[in-house]
């Protein structure tokens, strides 16, 4: 019997066993994949972006804002920074924080792995999981590969996000026969799709396939939050990383609103314009500003400026064509899905967990954490990060 089976040999479940193993617990960890640190693998685009330096409970989306941060203060940024420093993997700093391997993703799942055998902990691939049962001296895994007893249970399987890689809703099956409760479920960090007609009304292209391939600074809200970043015009839509931001808290039938002039003031830039420019074109003055693609489409929305220069368009239209550059309504009718979502946002509910432990309040000896969990963080290695402080908080706990 051991002392802990953590299912799932992913960031946080490899990190928790880590921790508990060198706490001196007997710890094996069960994956069905047919190998660990799958998502680890593919992340930052090979390069793993496994944390971010300046991560607050404020870049997590949840129910409750607060769970996060005595997991978040336990084990910081910096501390798993010293990992990678002492393992030697060599790493550099991106914007915004965002830290990477110079090498390959590759290193972070070999640390991970090697840290948490030597410690002692078993790590079993390919080993399916069927029924789950509880009894007084812990629990029982029935597995394809035998039963299994352990006085403590970590579920850190994830959510669905990335299916082709194994991902499923299993550790929110698990949580709801124990009577957790789980908040619905969505993808996150996904780019979104449009209809031509959404986009004709946003950049007055006819589709946008006109406009595919155009990439733009904006600031990208939606609800309370904004995120100022690049978007990226695609055949089904908008993604990038602004675009990828917002589609956290976007919910279906909700806007977003794109400001495709930060930090300027786009009505006194087209006064302006008109004043000292008035033979220039519509499209020209907003081409000095944008993608000319995009400065063209735009120019469409006032149908009296073709052919026309800047003096002969009225005041008002321009100040109405300024409200919608730094406000443009844009109406999703989807997004890409769990296929293409990063992570999945939703998750077992903080209310039926201890933010001290990761602990369930109501099962003692079954602890939650990772993306299984209903904290979902920014782009930009916050979701590892959460990873490694809420493994470490229930390796410290089990």
């Amino acid at each position: 019997m051991d002392d802990v089976i953590v299912i799932g040999a992913g960031a946080a479940g490899l990190f928790c066993a880590m921790t508990a193993a060198r706490r001196g617990r007997r710890v094996s960890v069960l994956e069905a994949g047919p190998k660990p640190g799958a998502k680890i693998l593919i992340s930052g685009g090979g390069r793993c972006n496994f944390t971010n330096l300046g991560t607050t409970a404020a870049n997590f989306f949840s129910d409750n804002p607060h769970f996060a941060k005595s997991a978040l203060a336990g084990f910081t940024p910096r501390d798993f920074l010293a990992l990678v420093e002492g393992a030697g993997i060599a790493w550099h700093e991106k914007t915004l924080g965002q830290l990477f391997c110079d090498g390959s993703a590759r290193q972070i799942v070999d640390l991970l792995v090697g840290a948490s055998t030597e410690a002692g902990a078993r790590i079993e691939t390919g080993c399916a999981i069927g029924e789950i049962t509880r009894t007084e001296e812990g629990f029982v895994l029935h597995t394809d590969r035998g039963t299994r007893r352990a006085a403590r249970l970590v579920v850190a399987t994830g959510g669905p996000s990335i299916p082709k890689l194994g991902a499923s809703d299993f550790a929110w099956r698990l949580a709801r026969k124990f009577g957790l409760r789980v908040v619905p479920a969505h993808p996150a960090l996904v780019p979104l799709t449009i209809t031509d007609a959404a986009i004709g009304a946003a950049f007055g292209a006819g589709s946008a396939a006109e406009l595919a391939g155009v990439s733009f600074e904006t600031i990208a809200g939606c609800g309370r939050a904004r995120f100022r970043e690049a978007a990226l015009i695609t055949h089904r839509g908008l993604s990038g990383p602004a675009i990828l931001q917002v589609s956290t808290p976007w919910r279906p039938g909700a806007a977003i609103t794109l400001d495709l002039l930060p930090g300027q003031d786009a009505q006194a830039m087209l006064r302006e314009a008109k004043r000292r420019r008035p033979r220039a074109s519509l499209g020209g003055v907003l081409g000095e500003h944008l993608p000319q693609r995009l400065a063209a489409s735009l120019a469409t929305l006032l149908p009296q400026a073709t052919g026309r220069g800047m003096a002969d368009l009225p005041d008002r239209a321009l100040d109405g064509l300024a409200a919608h550059l730094g406000a443009c309504p844009v109406q999703p009718s989807g997004s890409e899905g769990f296929a293409r979502a990063e992570v999945s946002a939703g998750g077992v509910a903080t209310s039926a967990l201890s933010s001290k432990t990761m602990e369930a309040r109501d099962i003692p000896g079954l602890f939650v954490i990772g993306e299984a969990v209903d904290v979902t963080g920014w782009l930009g290695g916050y979701n590892f990060q959460w990873a490694w402080s809420s493994g470490y908080c229930a390796g410290n706990n089990v």
